[in-house]
């Protein structure tokens, strides 16, 4: 699995005081907020207040309050006692990259904030420092104290936002592995047999869905229900059953993301038999890891199909809560999310078959002359 302390692309900035990080990190927040949400956290700092004296909060906290929230219309501040082990990963889950402040000691990625004195370079020398990515001198930098990891100046704020940007993508291209299902778990009620085996192509929509898959994933699956397993089984593609039932779509991708937490999901239905491989490839091309997901649009409504999009392993924690609080709509997740929306090269990708007439329809121009499940 991979290890991550409060957020899937988290960077940290350590250095002793004096060597410039606030203003560093101030500098890159401004840059980088212009095309992604940055969150940012000073760890480790000495004993802090932000309540004052008398004010409603403060008297709440000091009666004895464990947890105190205040907001207006614009933003909102939690107060809370000892650290529960998750808060910071669900405080910051809605940001696209997570600046830290601080930590040394711990493993996270590091740009090291060399001091005027480069004593902290004693403690790169030694090994006290790990997992660092980049320097930043104060002045115009020599050569690199760990040959191969590059060397900023300090006041070249744009480069070091450009490096930061280029890290976490390919740090998420070599950690994310992507993975698919083909979604076959609904009941076809309306087509009145099962749109997973009808033939559009020349293999039947569970079968060509996954070969259009293939090329891209490292593993494709068949999502279904348990008792579709034996029926499908004979197509010789991999089959995940639920095990979130009766709770629709959102049943097989939670599913899916337990069987692989640490992969990104790409949710495709099975009756989408205008969907072909040039779709595939733009939504895998322009898929956004930052974000919660990256989803084909509707051309009909304009909204995010859910069941064309491709699911990045921190949506997994907010799908669970959802599915906690009885939320298990897969479509209200990501019209209420951060996540990237696609118009789909060919308008006619994303649209579902799922009655007798719209098969009939769609047999012409997809050059079909016969019965589609022949």
């Amino acid at each position: 699995m991979n290890t991550m302390l409060f957020h899937p692309f988290e960077l940290a900035f350590s250095g002793w005081s004096g060597s410039g990080k606030t203003t560093l990190v101030t500098a890159l927040i401004r840059i980088l907020s212009e095309r992604l949400s940055v969150g940012y956290y000073k760890h480790g700092c000495h004993r802090f207040d932000i309540d004052r004296k008398g004010k409603d909060s403060e008297l709440a906290t000091s009666a004895g309050a464990h947890t105190v929230m205040i907001s207006d219309p614009e933003k909102t501040a939690l107060i809370a006692g000892p650290k529960e082990e998750t808060l910071e990963r669900q405080a910051f889950l809605d940001c696209d990259i997570l600046l830290v402040e601080g930590l040394k000691e711990l493993p996270l990625p590091k740009i090291i904030m060399v001091d005027a004195g480069q004593t902290i370079l004693d403690y790169v020398a030694d090994g006290s420092l790990t997992n660092i990515v980049a320097f930043v001198f104060p002045d115009s930098p020599g050569s690199s104290p760990i040959p191969g990891i590059p060397v900023f100046n300090r006041n070249d704020a744009p480069a070091i936002a450009d490096f930061i940007v280029g890290h976490l993508i390919q740090r998420a291209a070599e950690k994310v592995p992507l993975s698919a299902i083909v979604a076959a778990g609904g009941r076809s009620s309306r087509m009145g047999t099962d749109k997973a085996l009808l033939r559009y192509h020349d293999s039947n929509q569970l079968v060509h869905t996954a070969e259009l898959l293939k090329p891209f994933c490292s593993e494709v699956l068949i999502s279904c229900r348990d008792d579709q397993a034996r029926q499908y089984a004979e197509f010789g593609i991999p089959i995940l059953t639920d095990s979130y039932l009766d709770i629709g779509p959102l049943g097989g991708l939670l599913s899916a993301q337990k069987h692989n937490p640490d992969s990104a999901w790409i949710m495709l239905a099975c009756d989408l038999p205008f969907l072909d491989g040039v779709t595939v490839q733009q939504l895998i091309d322009e898929r956004n890891p930052f974000r919660f997901a990256t989803a084909l649009c509707s051309p009909e409504s304009g909204r995010p199909e859910p069941m064309a999009a491709c699911y990045e392993p921190k949506s997994r924690t907010r799908l669970l809560l959802r599915h906690a609080a009885a939320i298990n709509s897969p479509a209200s997740f990501l019209e209420t999310s951060r996540i990237t929306r696609l118009q789909a090269i060919s308008a006619e990708a994303t649209l579902n078959i799922n009655t007798p007439e719209e098969r009939d329809r769609t047999w012409s121009p997809l050059g079909r002359t016969k019965d589609p499940t022949s």
